[in-house]
C-alpha cells in the first residue's frame, strides 16, 4: 500500500502506541511511517480537481488549473494521472507516474503541441515539475521501503503535539540528502516536511492545511511548499474530492496519456 505525500491521511481512528523507550530511535522511526501509511490506505481510488499558484521571490503569481486521478495499488505501486486544464498553452499536458515499491518511479509526460510522450529519466526526477517548486520525485510514491528513517524527536506544529521522523532516500538519484516529516501525534496526518539537499542545507519545506474528513479518509485542503534558498513558493489547492469512481488499470496505461484531454 505505498502513498504519496498527497495521500498521507487517517485511515480509521483506531488508537496506537506511541513510540517504545525500548525500541531504537531507528526502529520507533519506522514503526511511526508505517503506522501512518496504514491509516493512509484503502481508499481505492480518487479524482479530484487542483489549482496550483505559483509566486516568485517578489511576489508574482501564474494560476493553473488540473485534475488528478489516482489508483492506489495493491500488489504493486500506485499509478497518478495529473492532466493540465488551463492556462490553454498548457491544456492536455499530462503527467502520468506508476510507483515502484522499493525503486524509482516509471514517469511520462505527454505535450500535446508535440503529439509526444517523453519519458522522465531517473536522473531527471529530482527537477523542477512544470516549473513548480515541486520535484517529479515528489508526485511520486512515498513508500515505507523507499527510506531509511530515525525517530527525531516531539514537537508542536499549529497548537498540535507532532512526532518528527527523519527519512533518508535510498534511492541515490534523488535530489534530497534526507527529509524530516512531522506527523500528528492524533491522527498520524503529515503536517509538515522539511526537505534537505545534497549539501545538506535546507531545500525547502511543505506545508499541508485544512484537512477535512471525508468518509473515513482525510484529506487537506491546501499544500504550499516553499523554496528556501530562492523564495519562491508553489500552493495547491484541492477540490472536488471523489472517492471510489470505478477507475482501473486501463486509466492508467500510457495510451490514457493520449485521452487525457
Amino acid at each position: 500500500m505505498n502513498k504519496h505525500v498527497w495521500l498521507m491521511a487517517l485511515s480509521l481512528p483506531l488508537a496506537v502506541p506511541g513510540p517504545s523507550l525500548a525500541q531504537s530511535p531507528e526502529d520507533r522511526g519506522r514503526t511511526i511511517a508505517v503506522e501512518a501509511d496504514r491509516r493512509a490506505s484503502g481508499y481505492g481510488d480518487l479524482r479530484a480537481r487542483l489549482t496550483m499558484v505559483l509566486r516568485n521571490r517578489h511576489g508574482e503569481e501564474r494560476v493553473r488549473q488540473m485534475r488528478i486521478r489516482i489508483l492506489e495499488g495493491m500488489a504493486g505501486g500506485d499509478r497518478t494521472l495529473l492532466v493540465f486544464d488551463r492556462p490553454r498553452d498548457l491544456s492536455g499536458t499530462a503527467l502520468l507516474t506508476h510507483a515502484n515499491p522499493g525503486a524509482s518511479d516509471d514517469q511520462w509526460l505527454y505535450l500535446p503541441a508535440l503529439k509526444r510522450v517523453k519519458r522522465i529519466a531517473t536522473s531527471s526526477q529530482s527537477g523542477s515539475f512544470m516549473g513548480s517548486e515541486f520535484a517529479y520525485e515528489d508526485i511520486g510514491s512515498q513508500e515505507v521501503g523507499k527510506y531509511r528513517y530515525r525517530f527525531h524527536g516531539e514537537d508542536t506544529l499549529d497548537q498540535q503535539a507532532c512526532l518528527v521522523v527523519e527519512r533518508v532516500p535510498l534511492d541515490s538519484s534523488s535530489g534530497y540528502s534526507r527529509q524530516l516529516v512531522w506527523f500528528d501525534r492524533e491522527a498520524y496526518r503529515v503536517l509538515q516536511i522539511e526537505y534537505y539537499d545534497p549539501d545538506g542545507d535546507r531545500l525547502k519545506t511543505l506545508r499541508l492545511r485544512g484537512y477535512q474528513r471525508y468518509d473515513q479518509h482525510w484529506r487537506p485542503d491546501e499544500m504550499e511548499m516553499v523554496n528556501s534558498q530562492t523564495g519562491k513558493s508553489t500552493t495547491i489547492v484541492w477540490q472536488e474530492y471523489e472517492f471510489d469512481s470505478g477507475l482501473s488499470e486501463r486509466d492508467f496505461d500510457r495510451s490514457a496519456l493520449h485521452r487525457a484531454r
